[in-house]
């Protein structure tokens, strides 16, 4: 098959998903299909170019990518890198090239990637592509919006409040919280901008470094715990993996960097917390409509009581990621894991004709 494996964008986790598109690309050339690697922003040359045979030399106009900075990127920088300084978030010949793909791999993180946006309009352009659709996308990447889902269905998840920019309030009490406490962008990921506020004094900084990201947060009660995540494949969940940081929480230099946690699957669970955990990945995945894979996360305290954090519409394929291990457990290395995730999304595409 000629695919592309879209990553880049302008997200916060811009890097991140570099790191994704590159792995899978490697995968699916194993695999034996034609790929090519395309920054969605960037694009592909500064002109309109003639792109018919574009894929007999995918390795020559692929993104090369390199390691994952311990630090967010400077998307102002990105932006003026830009060649034609367009405002359009697509880059030059990104449309026509994902056109002439069989199918679009998604390997973008964060805000542009996940809220639903690009699916939609590759919904209206007719490009198909992994992954769940716009909607589901865009109800999981606010995470506002999934928590008041999650509650509605009784999926369990800690106390919390939203906040927008302009009815800040530095009183963590009149949200209803006490301190210690969580402050996390409400449509963030990898943990870019998320802050454990343990006084009043920590509190207003973790406001104003949220804000950096944001215009609208999340602020909740902190769970003190086991951290966990669950994979969900065509609605099945796979193996509990926990993980555990050398230092601090699972935050973004922890994510990927390699040794910065230490991460078990299966977990080293009794039987019936990794069944009840899940169960509500399956149902977090159902809920909001994340009909072929996703990745949701989890708290156990020490009263083994679980907490859904949040779902992850197209969770991380790096080195160190998650979703990989998981599959890893139940015996599907990573090549055939991203064949699954195509098969399963063309499936989608088969079933609406």
């Amino acid at each position: 098959m000629k695919i592309v494996v879209l990553a880049g964008g302008l997200s916060t986790e811009r890097d991140v998903s570099f790191k994704t598109g590159d792995m899978v690309a490697k995968a699916l050339r194993e695999n034996g299909h034609q790929v090519i690697v395309l920054d969605v922003f960037m694009g592909y040359s500064d002109k309109k170019e003639e792109i018919t045979g574009i894929f007999d030399r995918s390795e020559e106009v692929s993104v090369k990518v390199e390691g994952i900075p311990e630090v967010a990127p400077d998307l102002a920088k990105v932006k003026a890198s830009r060649k034609d300084q367009s405002d359009n978030f697509f880059g030059p010949n990104v449309i026509e090239i994902c056109q002439e793909a069989d199918i679009v791999f998604m390997a973008l993180h964060g805000e542009n990637g996940e809220n639903g946006k690009i699916q939609a309009v590759f919904d209206l352009f007719g490009v198909k592509y992994t992954g769940t659709g716009y909607l589901g996308s865009a109800l999981a990447m606010d995470k506002g919006m999934a928590k008041k889902l999650f509650e509605h269905s009784h999926i369990p998840c800690p106390k919390g409040a939203a906040m927008k920019k302009e009815n800040r309030t530095d009183d963590v009490e009149t949200l209803g919280i006490s301190l210690p406490c969580v402050v996390k962008p409400c449509c963030g990921g990898s943990s870019i901008g998320v802050s454990i506020a343990h006084t009043k004094e920590e509190f207003k900084a973790a406001l104003d470094e949220a804000f950096r990201w944001e215009n609208e947060l999340i602020i909740e009660e902190y769970v003190e715990g086991r951290e966990f995540s669950v994979g969900v494949i065509d609605f099945k969940a796979l193996p509990v993996i926990e993980i555990a940081p050398v230092v601090g929480f699972y935050d973004y230099k922890n994510k990927y960097k390699a040794g910065s946690a230490v991460e078990t699957c299966p977990a080293d669970l009794p039987e019936e917390i990794s069944t009840k955990m899940q169960y509500y990945a399956e149902q977090v995945a159902r809920v909001l409509g994340l009909d072929t894979y996703s990745r949701t996360d989890f708290l156990l305290n020490k009263k083994n009581e679980i907490f859904c954090l949040e779902a992850n519409t197209l969770p991380g394929m790096t080195p160190t990621s998650l979703l990989p291990q998981e599959a890893n457990v139940v015996g599907m290395n990573f090549n055939q894991l991203c064949e699954k995730l195509i098969e399963i999304s063309l499936r989608k595409y088969e079933q609406n004709k």
